[in-house]
Formats: C-alpha cells, sequence, structure tokens
C-alpha cells in the first residue's frame, strides 16, 4: 500500500480553486495556471466533482489534454454526485464548505456514498475530465460533520458502499488507489480501524499546518505509518490565511486565528522567512507526508509555491515557533541546511 511512489514529486497542485472558489476566474487564468504547474514540473493533480459542481474537472481536464495521459498522476473523488438539475449555488445547504462555490456551475449536488452512486460518480468524474482512468480516489468529506448523530448512518452507508467498491476497483488495476479526502482526523482513525477497509493514503486538508496539526501528529500520522499508509496534505496554507489572505477553515478568519498568524509572521520577519515557506516545508517534513497539495488560481502563484519549496529557513525560527508554542514541540521541522527540490 502507499502512494509516495506513485506521486512524482512532493509538490502536487489541488485544483479546488479553478471551480471558481470565492470568486468568478477566468478561462483564460484557470488554463495559464495548470499551464504553470506543469511547466514547474507539477505532475500530480487532484480534483473532485464538488469543486464548483463539475467546473474544475471540465477545466482541468481540458488544460491537461496536450500531455500525455502516462505522464501524471491525476485523483478525483466520490460522495458527492452532480446533477443535470438546477439550483442556485448560494442557497446549497454545504455546512461549513457553504458559499465556496457561489461563482461555480448550478447544477445540484448531492451526498451519496452508496456503492452505485461511487461508479456513477467515477463515470462522471472521467467524461468531465475527458479521460479514460482516475489513478487515486479519494471518498470526499465523509463524516464532515463528525460529532452530529449523522455521521454515523453516512460513514456506515459508505464503508459497505464506497469503500467497498473503490478496494475492487484498486484490485482488479482499473485505479491505483483509494482513500479518504477529508479535513477531520477521526474519520482516517476510524477507517484504519476496520478489518475490512484497506486504504493506501489520505489526503488530509487543513490538518497539519503551522496552525492545526496536533492531533494529526500524536495519533493519525503514527497510526497511518503503522498502516503503511501515507497522507497527502491539502490545505497547507489553511485556506489562505498563511499566505496573505483572510480566510481559515474556508471562512473568514477570527480575530484569534489572526492573531496567532500575526504572531508568526512577527517572527518570521526577524528571521527573514516567508511564511508561506514556512507552512508548506512545515507539512512536508513529517515523514508521514507524501506531498503537499496547494491550490492555486493565478500563475504567479504556482512560481511562489516552488519558491517556498526551496527556501533556506534557519533552525532559529522554528526553535522560537516551539518558544512561543506555536508549534508542538515534537513537530517534525525541516532541517536549515534541507533544499528541497519538487522531485526531491
Amino acid at each position: 500500500m502507499g502512494i509516495r511512489n506513485r506521486l512524482q514529486g512532493k509538490l502536487g497542485f489541488g485544483t479546488a480553486p479553478l471551480g471558481n472558489m470565492y470568486r468568478n476566474i477566468p478561462e483564460t487564468e484557470a488554463m495559464a495556471t495548470v499551464d504553470a504547474a506543469w511547466d514547474h514540473g507539477v505532475r500530480f493533480f487532484d480534483t473532485a466533482p464538488f469543486y464548483g459542481a463539475g467546473l474544475a474537472e471540465i477545466r482541468l481536464g481540458a488544460a491537461l489534454q496536450k500531455h500525455r495521459r502516462d505522464d501524471y498522476v491525476l485523483s478525483s473523488k466520490v460522495g458527492r454526485l452532480i446533477l443535470d438539475e438546477i439550483e442556485e449555488p448560494a442557497s446549497r445547504d454545504l455546512g461549513e464548505k457553504g458559499g465556496l462555490f457561489e461563482h461555480g456551475r448550478p447544477n445540484k449536488i448531492i451526498n451519496d456514498y452508496s456503492a452505485d452512486a461511487t461508479l456513477r460518480s467515477i463515470e462522471d468524474s472521467l467524461k468531465r475530465l475527458n479521460t479514460d482512468r482516475l489513478d487515486i480516489v479519494w471518498v470526499h468529506d465523509i463524516a464532515q460533520d463528525f460529532y452530529g448523530d449523522e455521521w454515523l448512518a453516512q460513514f456506515d452507508i459508505a464503508r459497505k458502499g464506497a469503500f467497498r467498491v473503490l478496494t475492487r476497483l484498486r484490485d482488479e488495476g482499473v485505479i491505483n488507489a483509494w482513500g479518504l479526502g477529508v479535513n477531520r482526523v477521526e474519520p482516517c482513525e476510524l477507517t484504519l480501524d476496520l478489518s475490512e477497509a484497506q486504504p493506501d493514503a489520505f489526503l488530509l486538508a487543513g490538518r497539519y499546518t503551522l496552525l492545526d496539526h496536533e492531533r494529526a501528529l500524536q495519533r493519525l500520522m503514527p497510526a497511518a505509518a503503522r498502516h503503511d499508509v501515507d497522507i497527502v496534505v491539502g490545505g497547507p496554507y489553511s485556506s489562505g490565511v498563511l499566505a496573505g489572505g483572510t480566510h481559515f477553515e474556508y471562512q473568514k478568519a477570527s480575530p484569534e486565528i489572526l492573531a496567532k498568524v500575526a504572531r508568526i509572521n512577527a517572527i518570521a520577519q526577524r528571521y527573514n522567512v516567508s511564511v508561506k515557506a514556512a507552512a508548506l516545508q512545515f507539512s512536508l517534513a513529517n515523514p508521514a507526508v507524501a506531498a503537499v497539495i496547494p491550490g492555486a488560481s493565478r500563475p504567479e502563484r504556482i512560481t511562489e509555491d516552488f519558491a517556498a519549496l526551496s527556501a533556506i529557513i534557519p533552525a532559529g525560527f522554528w526553535h522560537e515557533l516551539r518558544e512561543e508554542k506555536l508549534i508542538a514541540a515534537d513537530a517534525p521541522v525541516p532541517s536549515s541546511s534541507l533544499s528541497n527540490a519538487a522531485g526531491a
């Protein structure tokens, strides 16, 4: 199990922004961003039906048509179906992710983790992406509201449906790997405890970052390593607040989060360190992490990501973050002499 040998590099590309996340992104800008990622050496692209109700998949598929399918790794997700029925995007009840894709396609989105829906979702994604296969399939946002009454029933449907279907497709060679694509640690832990579920990896968004990593560090990473399950980190910039934005957990950042980011920024300025570089390299420093997939909607953001990946960060910076209890005392950090190449 595991996927790290398939990913062709430590830095992938998360395509949620291509679904018009937060804003209406011009088609030319979206295409140029994928081209910039490719030109910088990115060969792992992650998408989902949820991103703009299929818009991100359509755009990514169009942008990748010029490249040989064997030259890149492609992942998408199941658990949400995109219908032909039209609805007002602003009226969708998407919990904490409500409002993310108000500028996406107006197609209705429904949750369904059953076996039939899983197969249909994959088939629909292949059409939107205009490709013949997915390399990795993630079960998307299962048990997103983990502490509500609904999550257990939802998880049980996925266990009997999506998990079994994806295991069979992997065993038949239709896909290379499967796992969960979530922004909660607990569903990953629960899946590892299931004897019948054998995921290859987890795509964990926003839960192994400078701002939020304690539970993943202490519980999930060691458990995943024991099961030979790799971690792909999504959202290393915590919805953008660590990269100069104003969002955290998909919403406007609270005063408490902004204050914490300000403390990190103050230390970074003393060491002449980019917080973006610190965030990216922190996520990658844990040996359980196979890759990090920041999102981008502008070509220049790709250039920034690669500059951040190779920036040298003094050991004193990490020491001070620990002293100020801004990161866990036992969290792995990059060596100050390490120069991270994209293919390292």
